[in-house]
């Protein structure tokens, strides 16, 4: 039950996942944080921030759809906060674990971090995977990496639905 790696890519499986979302959340609660709210960074933060929802007992998730990879290697110039968006009242104030699945470049974490700070509660910030040289490294991660990785989420691509 080992992550697979390969020259370039490592490999996650949901098996293994589920692993790390439970390996992550008692490291949280060892750590003593009891978030209020649970906000997970659209789309590949989703996945972990329902696990950790259900394994953190917090019923108060929310999401945020940020733009930042548009392919493979391929990048906007900043991140982009798209709608719709988070109901920041609803945060004032609270204890937000903000939940992603690789802060990469870290920019899109910092971004997000920068916007439910201005809300006055405590922020910390939860990856599945940190790469090296990112700019907002985060309080919790479960692995760090070089390579390219491969979630089971992501990996085969959307669907192909029927021709019309």
């Amino acid at each position: 039950m080992y992550v697979t790696e390969t020259d370039e890519r490592e490999i996650l499986s949901y098996e293994l996942f589920g692993v790390a979302a439970r390996e992550l959340a008692q490291t949280i609660a060892d750590d003593g944080f009891r978030p209020d709210a649970i906000v997970g960074i659209a789309r590949g933060g989703l996945t972990l921030a329902g696990a950790l929802g259900y394994a953190l007992d917090v019923k108060m998730l929310g999401s945020l759809n940020v733009e930042f990879y548009t392919g493979v290697g391929t990048t906007l110039d900043t991140p982009v906060v798209l709608p719709p968006t988070l109901d920041q009242e609803s945060l004032q104030g609270k204890s937000i674990l903000l939940v992603d699945d690789v802060a990469d470049s870290g920019r899109t974490l910092a971004l997000v971090v920068r916007l439910l700070q201005a809300g006055g509660g405590e922020v910390r910030t939860v990856c599945l995977y940190a790469k090296p040289g990112t700019v907002e490294e985060p309080y919790y991660t479960w692995r760090h990496t070089d390579k390219w990785i491969m979630f089971p989420w992501s990996s085969e691509g959307p669907v192909r639905y029927p021709e019309a």
